[in-house]
């Protein structure tokens, strides 16, 4: 990490500080409150990324660093309103992940005592008693359908049927059952379906965008 790289996380702990002691909204915050703001900050920057990806121009760039450094803050934030409570601190929650980093490479940091075990089965270590335990229960459907799949097959299991095909008599249930093996088609394949849905909304936006555009000149010009 270079001095700039260090100054710049100074700098913006010293503000936190500061807003927590100063800014009337910045001192009442508790973990809870910031919640539902850091979910929506997430989508902020998955969307930002899926755009880098799709278009790569500066303004896709300029909007990944913004939405990058907005969670950063609130991850800062978190620890500091932990440590206001005497839960624990900064340093307790950069170590925590350091120690977290280093037991699941174990063929790097402890290659004597690695076995072979798949990234799944290192995890179980920690005394999970299945892989699915590491899914949160309130994902999205598609992104929690995406996880459930790269888990099990991280185990080995890929019992899943081929999708079949679409028909006027199909029911909810095997609706459902076709997404996800339509999911289990794409993973099989290297493609993330949330990733390509998503990508498949941007680029529906845009079209629609287009539409609307053309239509607007249309009018403009028959008026």
């Amino acid at each position: 990490m270079t001095q700039e790289t260090l100054a710049a996380f100074q700098r913006l702990n010293d503000i936190l500080d500061t807003l927590r002691r100063e800014c009337p909204w910045d001192k009442v915050q508790t973990l809870a409150s910031l919640r539902y703001l850091t979910i929506e900050e997430v989508y902020e920057l998955s969307e930002a990324v899926l755009k880098v990806e799709t278009t790569g121009d500066d303004k896709a760039n300029s909007e990944l660093k913004k939405e990058l450094g907005d969670l950063f803050m609130h991850l800062l934030f978190y620890s500091k309103i932990a440590e206001d409570e005497h839960r624990f601190t900064t340093a307790d929650v950069l170590n925590a992940i350091c120690n977290k980093l280093i037991d699941r490479h174990p063929f790097i940091y402890h290659k004597e005592q690695y076995g072979g075990e798949s990234w799944e089965q290192i995890k179980m270590h920690e005394g999970r008693k299945s892989v699915l335990e590491g899914v949160p229960a309130g994902l999205p459907p598609l992104v929690k359908a995406v996880r459930l799949q790269e888990k099990a097959s991280g185990i080995g299991y890929n019992d899943i049927a081929d999708p079949s095909p679409l028909n006027d008599e199909m029911d909810e249930k095997q609706f459902g059952n076709l997404l996800f093996q339509l999911v289990h088609w794409a993973h099989n394949r290297g493609i993330n379906a949330d990733d390509a849905l998503s990508k498949a909304n941007l680029r529906f936006q845009e079209e629609v965008r287009n539409y609307e555009n053309q239509t607007r000149q249309t009018k403009e010009s028959s008026d």
